[in-house]
Formats: structure tokens, C-alpha cells, sequence
């Protein structure tokens, strides 16, 4: 492997006096994309959607804090709140899917076909077209994913992952056992792996046609974030000081394999991390508040798209038509920007 020396990719960026800052006085929760809008859920119980070239909307969605976001496949937004209200946010407006009084609506997920789910408590409540489940987890679920074809739920969970799949007679679970607290899941995009984070400085998977159990271990922090990324297809994560992506191709995936590291620079922690649509490339967010962005190459010089603040990046987006990048930092700040303009 070459030997690369590095610089400090910190440089002024244009990409920053292209855009447009924003100061919102609330914690930002989450972001999904459709389209060329991003949305944000945030602390205050609003969602604040962004578009190229207009000020945020403001939806006033939950009475508490909003905890969790998904976009539905058709475009629709779903999301939990502390208020116990689990809500979908169309062009239609906002419509109460189901009210928990005195709960919170922790996790909520989408999938193909019309299947949605949200968790409350050790309850996992799943809606299959007109046909709606309660399912108990062991404990409080971390997480909820459903795969592509919207078949199959990952619940993440205390000691583990139980995967319910749909058969006639409704949803029937399989256990994936592993000590300790998973607190976030996906599928990789070719449904054959399922990943969790866990709160210890680790990831832990399995490959699902045997069962065999993946470990990434040897993080600095905890792993907050993650995203798919490229043709691969890599699964980049948080958690060092540079972006760490995982190679899921081939029959064995990360078994056996180590890491790819990029975006390095940032200062601190990688915090926040997304792949930028269309090109095989990743940006990474940092707990100094600088954003860097990285072509996937072991090789690849990073550039700055954002400088340092000293707020850490908690939210980080691109959208896929329109190439506009949002990122939030846990102070409210947000830069909404073209990426084109750098």
C-alpha cells in the first residue's frame, strides 16, 4: 500500500459562502431524504424541511420532543414522539397513525409494500397493509429495519436481534443471539447480512443464510452512525478519527477482512456520516464541526466542505436529485448548501 502524507485538508471551502447557515434552538434528532428535500426531525418536536433555493419549512408535528424518522418508500415521512404519537407526514399533512398515552414512540421503520413499525416500550406494534401486529420483544428494542422487499423486521434488542418474517399465518421470529446491548440495525442492500451497533465500541452482524457472526471491534468511541456507500457496497461508520467502511462483497463480506479509513483530517471524532448518491465517494462529520469529504480510495486526498466549529456534527444528508448537502451540529447549527459550488 502506497504511503501517503498527509496534509491538512482544512482549507477554506467555497461550499460554505455557496450555502446558506441556519441557527434553530433545538436538539436536531434525525434527517431523511426524498428527493431533493431533506428533513429533519428535532428536539422541539418539529420536523424543518429543506429545499434548494427556500427558507426551511416548519411542520409542528409532535407536542414533545420528536424522537425518530423514517421516509416511507412512497415518500411519506413517519415519525415517534415522547408525547406517545406515532404520525406520518404527507402532502396531505399530519395524520396520527396511533396514539401510546403516557409511552414514547422510540423507533419507527418503513418498508416495501406498505409495511411500517414502531416500538413502545418491549412492544413492537407493525402494520402490514390493512392488517396490524403486536409483537414483544425480550427488551426494549434499539432498533427497528425491515429488509428491501419489506418481508422481514430486525428488531435489536438486549442480547441480540430477533428477525420476524412474514409467512400466511403472520409474522414469525428467529432469534440471532449476542451478549450485550445492540442499540441500532440494518440489512445490508443485499439483504444477506444483518449489522447492529452496540453500546460497547463495536459493531456485531450476521450472515443470515448460516447464522455466522461478524465482529468489529477496536473502535475508539462508540459507533453512532453509519451509511451504505457505493457499488461494493461498503458500509461506512463513525466512531474513529476517520471514516471506517467495510467491505460486504463476495460471499464472506468484512469476515476475515479489515477495514478501508478515509476522510481523515476532520480533528476529533468522526461523529456523522453519509455517502454521497451517484458517486463512490462518502462525507464524514466530526466533533470538531468540520465536514470532509472522500472519494472510496485508499489513496484519496480529502477536502474540507466544512471548517470547524467546535460543535460536533450530528446530522449529516445529501440529496439525490439535486446534490445539496445538510449538516447539523448539536448546538442547532445548520449548513444547507450545493455541493456543486465547491
Amino acid at each position: 500500500m502506497p504511503v501517503l502524507e498527509r496534509h491538512d485538508p482544512l482549507a477554506p471551502t467555497r461550499i460554505e459562502q455557496g450555502g446558506r447557515t441556519f441557527d434553530i434552538d433545538a436538539v436536531p434528532v434525525a434527517v431523511a431524504v426524498v428527493g431533493d428535500t431533506a428533513f429533519t426531525a428535532w428536539g422541539d418536536g418539529c420536523l424543518r424541511a429543506f429545499r434548494p433555493g427556500a427558507e426551511p419549512e416548519v411542520l409542528h408535528v409532535h407536542k414533545g420532543a420528536a424522537l425518530s424518522m423514517v421516509a416511507e418508500p412512497s415518500g411519506a415521512i413517519l415519525t415517534g414522539g415522547d408525547d406517545g404519537r406515532f404520525c406520518r407526514i404527507s402532502k396531505d399533512g399530519v395524520t396520527d397513525l396511533a396514539e401510546f398515552p403516557c409511552k414514547w414512540v422510540d423507533h419507527v421503520a418503513a418498508g416495501a409494500g406498505e409495511v411500517f413499525a414502531c416500538s413502545v416500550g418491549k412492544e413492537v406494534h407493525l402494520w402490514d397493509g390493512a392488517r396490524r401486529e403486536v409483537l414483544e420483544a425480550p427488551s426494549t428494542p434499539g432498533g427497528l429495519a425491515f429488509d428491501r422487499k419489506g418481508g422481514r423486521l430486525a428488531v435489536a434488542h438486549y442480547g441480540g436481534v430477533t428477525i420476524w418474517a412474514r409467512d400466511k399465518r403472520g409474522w414469525k421470529p428467529t432469534a440471532l443471539k449476542w451478549a450485550g446491548s445492540h442499540t441500532a440495525v440494518c440489512f445490508s442492500p443485499d439483504d444477506r447480512f444483518v449489522m447492529t451497533r452496540m453500546q460497547e465500541n463495536a459493531l456485531h452482524g450476521w450472515r443470515l443464510r448460516d447464522k455466522a457472526d461478524l465482529r468489529m471491534s477496536g473502535y475508539p468511541t462508540k459507533v453512532k452512525g453509519w451509511a451504505w456507500a457505493g457499488k461494493l457496497p461498503w458500509l461506512a461508520t463513525t466512531g474513529a478519527d476517520e471514516a471506517i467502511l467495510w467491505p460486504f462483497d463476495g460471499a464472506q463480506g468484512p469476515m476475515g477482512r479489515g477495514p478501508m479509513q478515509l476522510a481523515w483530517g476532520g480533528r476529533g471524532y468522526v461523529t456523522a456520516i453519509c455517502a454521497l448518491p451517484g458517486h463512490e465517494a462518502v462525507l464524514a462529520g466530526y466533533s470538531s464541526g468540520a465536514v470532509i469529504f472522500s472519494e472510496i480510495d485508499q489513496i484519496a486526498e480529502p477536502r474540507a466542505v466544512k471548517r470547524p466549529t467546535g460543535a460536533p456534527i450530528t446530522l449529516l444528508a445529501v440529496t439525490s436529485l439535486t446534490g445539496w448537502l445538510l449538516a447539523a451540529d448539536e448546538q442547532g447549527g445548520v449548513l444547507w448548501a450545493p455541493l456543486g459550488s465547491g
